[in-house]
């Protein structure tokens, strides 16, 4: 019996159950590989008609063996997350991750894009900082330099993107907190810097229709990152007021929701489920102190591991086969329901 004909070390990956950055190596450097490895992915290669792109893997030792990796705020726990796996998995693929962070500005992801191109990286990584990065600047790098997005989508940029699908992970909390209790109010910052917001409140607005609800947005004043502060200074502010149109709130993010938190405390609420509870709050990432929070907190989880894997996964694709995708590829993971003791 013939061979099963497969034409590209994506689908080998996928038939043989190997992982795409080990196949990567083996065909850069079959010694790189362990020797058990190695003898799987030879039987591999008895067993489908698969034959690397050798051009492609030539003119790829032309180039560094640095991948760039560029987020919009590394202080973020959400970013220096996702840039700790990115950075584990490119170091066991074979490759260096320079890490970078546009540190909010437009102007530095730029100019973070510039110093990338003059080393020459096999790849780049790239989480935007979203509606307010220079568009045309990212896209004439990416023309220049595979690049696959994460977290964040700039429409027409980059050759793919994976991040988290915010209109099924807002609307499951939304739908989460109605049924349990009395529907939420969004908390959120009017001007926010993260690049999702606009994508959470938008599918907050819709969750809340759809339920028959009118929606209860608490827009709040507060530049840059610093999401803890101003959650504190403003959520102290409008329960101090009595401003809150419900006992249940959503933040849009999980740094809102710890500073909320806090100013619940400071003002005498107690918050959580059942009798003598005056407050219910809940988030949205899952933060890595969100379990530790006092209550611990209520929120979704994005899937960090999918988010990274993926992305690298078809960035070693394109340098491999030393081919652009035709068309951009798009990929959005679900979220999961967290329940703790918060909401």
């Amino acid at each position: 019996m013939g061979q099963e004909r497969v034409r590209t070390m994506e689908e080998l990956a996928s038939l043989s159950g190997i992982s795409r950055p080990t196949l990567s190596k083996f065909f850069n450097d079959p010694n790189s590989v362990r020797s058990s490895t190695r003898a799987r992915i030879e039987a591999a290669l008895q067993r489908y008609d698969y034959v690397p792109n050798v051009y492609a893997i030539n003119q790829n030792r032309h180039l560094t063996r640095n991948i760039g990796i560029v987020v919009p705020f590394l202080a973020d726990p959400f970013f220096a997350e996702v840039a700790r796996n990115l950075e584990l998995l490119c170091s066991g693929a074979g490759y260096n991750p320079i890490l970078l962070s546009s540190h909010g500005d437009p102007d530095r992801e730029v100019a973070n894009l510039d110093s990338l191109r003059g080393i020459r990286p096999a790849g780049v990584l790239l989480a935007p900082i979203g509606r307010r990065s220079h568009r045309d600047a990212l896209d004439a790098f990416c023309g220049d330099v595979p690049t696959v997005l994460f977290d964040c989508d700039v429409a027409g940029v980059g050759d793919a993107m994976f991040g988290t699908d915010h209109f099924q992970s807002t609307a499951m909390i939304v739908d989460y907190l109605a049924r349990t209790g009395e529907p939420p109010a969004l908390f959120e910052m009017r001007d926010a810097p993260n690049p999702n917001a606009n994508k959470r409140r938008d599918a907050y607005e819709a969750a809340m229709r759809r339920l028959g609800h009118e929606p209860m947005v608490l827009a709040v004043d507060g530049t840059g990152w610093a999401f803890e502060e101003i959650a504190h200074r403003e959520g102290g502010r409008l329960i101090a007021g009595k401003d809150l149109p419900t006992n249940t709130v959503l933040c849009s993010n999980d740094r809102l929701a710890i500073g909320f938190l806090a100013a619940a405390y400071e003002s005498g609420y107690r918050v959580g489920l059942g009798e003598g509870h005056a407050l219910r709050v809940a988030g949205h990432d899952d933060h890595p102190f969100s379990r530790f929070t006092c209550p611990s907190l209520t929120t979704v989880s994005q899937d960090y591991d999918q988010i990274a894997g993926r992305s690298l996964d078809m960035l070693l694709s394109i340098v491999a086969e030393g081919a652009r995708p035709a068309a951009k590829v798009q990929t959005l993971f679900e979220a999961s329901l967290v329940m703790r003791a918060s909401a």
